[in-house]
């Protein structure tokens, strides 16, 4: 079942291939990125990229942005997350219920050490990084800036965010509340692009070896 997962087999094609019932299916694809989520490195450190977007809805809704909403890209029916990345191409994102500094900001001082370079755009919410014990660098986006001297650069990220909206548009859609455990799947999917089919089926079964230990 691990392997037909890796190729991107769907659960209804699983459950005809294997033989067991599309529910129990679920049941353990669940578990399966459940355990992709753990898969992340605690903190990041050296040259990190930082930055938001927003997943979910249509163009079609598009009358239904909010007036005023942060930088016209917040709808009542995308759901924001944000993300961090270490220069070299490891990713870490979430579900957010906002893109206030607050919000944003903790999650930077939770899994960005101090002394760190941060590399964003030109967002409100990034405001006053540089007092938090960080190096900050802005990329003025909205000049037509998309990197500096300095290498200063927000490209990998998006790469990412490009990456993950394909990945989910390619699904048809997904309930909001299913998305935290999509976002685990691809972002342990993009972190392990570079490794081989067995290489990827080998560390996702020693994700799994404490729960069998545990249960057995």
């Amino acid at each position: 079942m691990v392997r037909y997962f890796l190729l991107g087999v769907s659960s209804q094609h699983i459950a005809s291939l294997t033989d067991v019932e599309r529910r129990r299916v679920l049941r353990a694809l669940r578990h399966l990125r459940q355990r992709m989520a753990t898969d992340v490195p605690p903190v990041f450190s050296g040259v990190v990229e930082v930055d938001e977007t927003y997943v979910g809805g249509h163009w079609r809704n598009r009358r239904a942005y909010r007036k005023g909403s942060p930088r016209g890209r917040g709808t009542i029916l995308k759901t924001p997350v944000f993300g961090i990345l270490c220069r070299g191409g490891r990713v870490w994102a979430e579900v957010v219920p906002d893109i206030r500094r607050a919000t944003l900001q903790t999650l930077i001082r939770r899994r960005v050490q101090r002394g760190a370079t941060v590399c964003s755009d030109a967002c409100w919410s990034y405001t006053g990084i540089a007092t938090k014990g960080y190096v900050h660098r802005l990329v003025q986006h909205g000049q037509g800036q998309f990197s500096d001297r300095r290498g200063s650069h927000i490209n990998g990220l998006e790469g990412f965010w490009g990456y993950l909206k394909r990945r989910l548009a390619a699904k048809g859609g997904i309930r909001r509340e299913r998305l935290p455990l999509y976002l685990a799947e691809y972002v342990w999917r993009y972190n392990q692009r570079r490794q081989s089919l067995s290489s990827q089926h080998r560390r996702l079964m020693r994700l799994l070896a404490p729960c069998h230990k545990t249960s057995g």
